[in-house]
């Protein structure tokens, strides 16, 4: 593709009447390219739209979305229109990428490896952040592959493409969202793009990025010799079918196509397999009220990333899942296949955290307020005796800790509580209790 802007040349905001120098070309779409360019000495982005993309809808939907701003941080918005003297047209700037953040398809694609840990946390930052979105009364229209990247290292996301982003069904856009993403009613011609089917793609992602496959991919899409028009409107739109319905397993993964999906499943909690399950079942019926919710998909996925176990063997992590050892079972390394330790927990109201050598609770534990930008805690080892592991305090006021024999010490900052059965530790707005 040809660029459209070149190096040096320079645009201008419309707002705060700013210049930006085009620096470099990153790359281009189906509605434009993007530059990089120095805006008063700081890295930015611009978005500049191809002719037959640059629409006076368009140009509405942006005013909208720059006055009204951005639902957090994790949002690539557009912060700014921009023209240019020698080019018909306009674009936006927004802030640019860091290249450590990679695509989901590089995680599809095996290119980078993230811990679950990792993982689990850019799932929860994407589910709070599409909570946030759509509690300003905006719905993203095109939830997919292509508009999500995370670091690998710790789970930091970042979200673009916020352009096709609509507010309050005031502006259209005439983006339907991407194949196999789409939520069914819209495949069926029944509906358009807003939360409701935003709810149904964020599931589709997240299944994605957890199963590394499609939630609706299993016999019947096998048995498809050209996945044509046709073809995918049947198996998205028409006639969806989870490949794990529990009432229907005439759509199960196939062994050698999809055994990403078989193999994945079977490592997570219930309780993670049942909210898909729900979101693929109840979600494909009931759009309305049938889909899971933002909120309960980032609860859930602060439960999965505090019940990780890692394997003393091989170092793998697992996950804690209660029901197992109700039923007898013993804990299985999903790697190695060596029996897994589960080692001590902590219960704070409704939570259980695996205490992990490099566990931390955060104040959301505490306080259930969803702050995870500092520790509360962390798990630490006896600097003289290596067999005995304390809950480190890190936050900035003192602990009562309560002994099973009921008497109590104060613990103050820096200081640690031992992790022994039955102790339990007065957080100041809750109560932990520490669990075999």
């Amino acid at each position: 593709m040809q660029q459209m802007l070149k190096n040096k040349q320079i645009v201008k905001t419309v707002i705060s009447a700013q210049q930006c120098i085009i620096e470099d070309y990153i790359g281009g779409g189906g509605q434009g390219e993007v530059y990089k360019v120095n805006l008063n000495g700081t890295k930015q982005a611009v978005k500049w739209y191809l002719p037959n993309t640059a629409t006076e809808a368009q140009r509405k939907n942006l005013d909208i979305l720059i006055k009204r701003g951005t639902p957090n941080d994790k949002f690539l918005w557009p912060q700014d229109l921009v023209t240019c003297d020698n080019n018909e047209g306009y674009g936006y700037i927004m802030p640019l990428r860091d290249e450590r953040y990679k695509s989901i398809i590089d995680l599809m694609k095996r290119r980078i490896d993230p811990t679950f840990y990792s993982l689990i946390t850019a799932c929860y930052q994407l589910t709070d952040s599409f909570l946030q979105l759509h509690s300003k009364g905006y719905s993203y229209r095109d939830i997919s592959f292509g508009n999500l990247f995370f670091d690998p290292e710790n789970g930091d996301i970042l979200i673009c493409d916020n352009d096709n982003a609509g507010y309050d069904q005031q502006t259209d856009c005439g983006v339907l969202g991407t194949p196999s993403f789409m939520a069914p009613e819209i495949v069926r011609g029944e509906a358009k793009p807003g939360a409701s089917t935003d709810l149904y793609s964020l599931a589709v992602l997240l299944f994605y990025m957890l199963m590394i496959s499609h939630p609706l991919d299993g016999k019947r899409e096998a048995s498809i010799k050209c996945l044509d028009l046709p073809a995918r409107n049947k198996l998205y739109g028409t006639e969806p079918l989870f490949i794990f319905d529990p009432g229907d397993d005439s759509n199960r993964p196939v062994p050698g196509l999809h055994d990403n999906a078989d193999i994945y499943w079977k490592i997570y909690p219930q309780e993670i397999k049942d909210l898909f399950t729900k979101a693929f079942t109840d979600g494909l019926k009931d759009p309305l009220n049938g889909r899971v919710r933002e909120s309960q998909w980032r609860q859930s996925m602060i439960k999965l990333r505090d019940s990780i176990i890692k394997c003393g063997d091989c170092g793998q992590e697992n996950f804690y899942d209660p029901s197992i050892l109700k039923a007898g079972h013993e804990y299985k390394c999903c790697h190695c296949k060596r029996t897994i330790l589960v080692p001590p927990k902590i219960r704070i109201s409704n939570s259980t955290i695996v205490l992990n050598s490099d566990t931390k609770l955060f104040p959301h534990h505490a306080e259930n307020d969803w702050d995870f930008s500092k520790t509360i805690a962390e798990v630490t080892r006896h600097p003289r005796h290596p067999d005995i592991w304390g809950l480190k305090n890190t936050s900035d006021q003192k602990w009562i800790l309560q002994k099973p024999d009921g008497t109590q010490n104060e613990v103050e900052p820096n200081k640690s509580a031992g992790i022994i059965t039955g102790n339990k530790i007065n957080f100041g707005k809750a109560e932990g209790e520490i669990l075999a």
